[in-house]
């Protein structure tokens, strides 16, 4: 009687490590928390408010008035992040709350003028951090990275989206 030999098991622990500097989602965190960083050196010392309350204050400058949960879906931050921030910029009369009539757990949210001078002395603070990041590309290069940055968005949507 001879015994079949058994193929020895693979465990996770024997497979090759996971190499992150050239692992896709962490090269792209790694990028964003960079650029995320320097960006707020525009406006965390001088203006006093944290990452995430500047993508509040931005994403009201772009949009005007919108509810906590929007700018949460916008800005692909979690609703608790986005209502501390919201509540800490209310507290310094940066925004404005208005109350939904439709259900009371919700508010409207808005620059205040206070906000809106905020925001105006950063937006060009940021366009110019986004040119001097963008010149590190030429024409031909940023263009290709907008149409490749749109096929991970789309793809990472679709994988992200799939139901079992």
């Amino acid at each position: 009687m001879t015994l079949a030999k058994s193929k020895p098991k693979t465990t996770e622990f024997d497979l090759a490590p996971l190499r992150l500097e050239s692992f896709l989602p962490y090269q792209l965190n790694h990028l964003s928390e960079l650029v995320s960083d320097a960006l707020s050196q525009l406006y965390a010392q001088e203006h006093d408010i944290t990452v995430p309350e500047w993508r509040v204050i931005a994403t009201l400058g772009q949009y005007g008035t919108m509810m906590a949960r929007d700018i949460a879906n916008h800005s692909r931050m979690n609703k608790t992040m986005v209502s501390r921030a919201a509540a800490s910029l209310a507290d310094r009369h940066l925004i404005c709350r208005t109350p939904n009539p439709n259900d009371k757990r919700e508010a409207f949210l808005t620059l205040s003028t206070s906000g809106k001078v905020m925001y105006s002395a950063i937006v060009p603070k940021a366009r110019e951090f986004n040119a001097a990041l963008s010149s590190a590309l030429g024409e031909e290069e940023r263009a290709q990275f907008e149409k490749l940055i749109n096929k991970l968005t789309a793809k990472a949507d679709e994988i992200s989206s799939r139901k079992d």
